[in-house]
């Protein structure tokens, strides 16, 4: 009988192939290596430098040029650690006392990533995975060893990790998915297998060396599950479920331009996650009808200083025209938690997303909240643009908010600059003070949008980066949706809409359960539209309805995902 991993699915689907286990060992290169004088070590850590920042910059290009924006940031960072002087100085000073470049260039990698992993806040975390992803690239050029090659047969990644750059530099045509012996939901390399939909688990550690290379693979996001060298029954079943998926996605595909409407005429909007202009291409490909959240923090992320109103205003007319007649719903600046800024000096916190972030820091930084608030309000002449308010917990902070808001128009009104009057202002229900408290705020809002990410792990106290509890952050747990339906109520209660923004809103096994729930509009990353587009238009209101009277009837969150997954996912021949 087969033998059966077991990880955590981060990525859904199914996946068949060959493995092919990736060495992150350079130890008998380096033990082999044969060092020059320090002048010559120098000249090709120089030259592997160069030729590093070339190709992660090509990276960066393809990445904008495809639409992934977010992908496109996170390399973007690599170049700056690369261009770091402090960085170059430390790895050039150990050469100068003689040690090897390729060497100098690991270690003084390893120092600058213990700096970030002593840091108790999951950003810097992520810094660190991204100093040694940028060492060892320039490591391997120092000495001479080739990139990935791949055969005519398509193959499925393990390693212990997989660095960020190798990840978008995959060619997904070849690699059918990806498993992990480490790694978090919310992992540089995890976003990016997400963004380019590659099926991928993660979590197997020790596990990993059962698997040999070249050995046949059965990937299963669904589950969690990976299957070595299965028999002939198993692979003809996978295989079938395999060419379903490719059939769905195809199809999925073809309906984009098609509305998300029940099969009994009730319509569903479905938006799109962005992070910057460049992503409202690929969105509008995928058949988005408009934006539910525009990470404006993009923005202000990989800068020295704090972006002007007039670099604000441009990038926010671009994705406000390209909305046309859709709503362009951008989140004022959610900065801290796990995307600290150096020039804001928010400081070390012991917990940073209970912490000084968000909206609490805008609320005391008019100097950074009033630029950003003049540039949305010009930029409602060009689209439907609403400002959401990130980590509301009280009336007292939206009705500050809004006292901003009505200085900036002051503001604008004196330097004679033309802005909309009339733009909506709504709030993220992300913690259980907001949801619980839903019909209360409703009155100071426009609208909600349900940030199922911070909403699940505040509910669960359940940190969705630390992999040892991991499984237990499931958005299917009973008191996460009791607060959504809340919400949602008391939303509608008060005559205005209910969105969510969240992860849980591209899972296509959540669709139904929103639906009846009554969700106006859902805003997802945009490879995630056509499939939950597909679902709404083939079930209908009755049919959502006596799904979610199942589901509420459940009391285990694990009960409720295993109950979705037989309805929703590729079905086995």
């Amino acid at each position: 009988m087969a033998k059966v991993l077991h990880g955590k699915g981060v990525v859904t689907g199914v996946a068949v192939g060959q493995a092919k286990v990736l060495a992150t060992d350079l130890s008998a290169y380096l033990d082999s290596y044969a060092a020059g004088t320090p002048a010559e070590e120098i000249e090709k850590l120089k030259a592997a430098l160069a030729v590093a920042i070339e190709e992660i910059q090509k990276i960066v290009d393809k990445a904008n040029g495809s639409g992934e924006e977010s992908q496109a940031a996170i390399m973007e960072a690599h170049i700056q650690i690369l261009n770091d002087p402090v960085f170059e100085t430390s790895i050039f000073d150990r050469i100068n006392k003689s040690m090897p470049a390729p060497r100098a260039m690991l270690a003084a990698g390893d120092e600058y990533a213990s700096m970030f992993e002593a840091m108790n806040n999951e950003y810097f975390k992520e810094r660190a995975a991204d100093v040694r992803d940028v060492s060892k690239r320039v490591t391997r050029h120092i000495l001479g060893i080739k990139g990935m090659e791949f055969g005519d047969e398509p193959v499925i990644l393990c390693a212990s990790e997989i660095e960020p750059s190798v990840m978008a530099d995959i060619p997904i045509e070849k690699v059918q998915g990806v498993i992990l012996g480490t790694g978090s939901t919310t992992s540089h390399a995890v976003i990016i297998a997400k963004s380019r939909g590659l099926v991928t688990v993660v979590g197997l550690a020790d596990s990993l060396g059962d698997i040999a290379d070249g050995e046949q693979l059965i990937l299963d996001g669904y589950s969690g599950q990976v299957v070595l060298s299965p028999g002939k029954d198993q692979l003809d079943e996978y295989m079938a479920m395999l060419e379903e998926q490719k059939e769905q996605r195809r199809r999925d595909l073809e309906n984009v331009k098609l509305p998300a409407m029940t099969t009994d005429g009730v319509k569903v909007q479905l938006a799109a996650n962005i992070g910057g202009p460049g992503d409202m291409d690929n969105s509008l490909k995928f058949g988005c009808e408009g934006i539910g959240l525009f990470r404006t923090e993009f923005l202000f992320m990989g800068r020295e200083n704090i972006p002007t109103e007039e670099e604000q205003f441009n990038a926010y007319r671009q994705v406000a025209e390209k909305c046309g007649e859709h709503i362009c719903v951008i989140r004022t600046m959610d900065i801290g938690g796990d995307k600290p800024l150096p020039y804001l000096q928010v400081g070390e916190e012991e917990n940073p997303f209970l912490g000084y972030r968000a909206l609490r820091i805008s609320l005391q930084r008019p100097d950074v909240f009033i630029p950003q608030l003049k540039a949305l309000l010009r930029a409602g002449l060009y689209g439907r643009v609403a400002i959401m308010l990130p980590m509301v917990i009280s009336i007292s902070e939206i009705r500050r908010a809004k006292a901003f808001i009505e200085q900036a128009k002051e503001e604008l009104r004196k330097e004679g600059k033309e802005f909309s009057d009339k733009v909506p202002v709504g709030i993220m229900i992300e913690t259980p003070a907001a949801a619980v408290t839903a019909d209360l705020l409703a009155k100071e809002c426009d609208f909600f949008s349900i940030g199922t990410n911070d909403l699940v792990q505040y509910t669960l106290a359940v940190d969705r980066g630390n992999v040892q509890v991991s499984p237990l952050y499931n958005q299917f747990h009973p008191a996460v949706l009791k607060l959504i339906a809340n919400t949602i109520k008391a939303a509608h209660d008060n005559g205005i809409w209910a969105g969510m923004c969240g992860e849980m809103a591209g899972d296509p096994l959540a669709t139904a359960l929103l639906v009846a729930m009554g969700m106006d509009e859902l805003s997802m990353s945009a490879p995630a539209i056509p499939r939950v587009k597909e679902i709404v238009r083939k079930l209908s209101l009755e049919q959502c309805q006596q799904i979610l009277d199942e589901v509420l009837a459940m009391n285990d969150a694990d009960e409720v995902r295993d109950f979705l997954r037989k309805k929703f996912t590729v079905k086995r021949k």
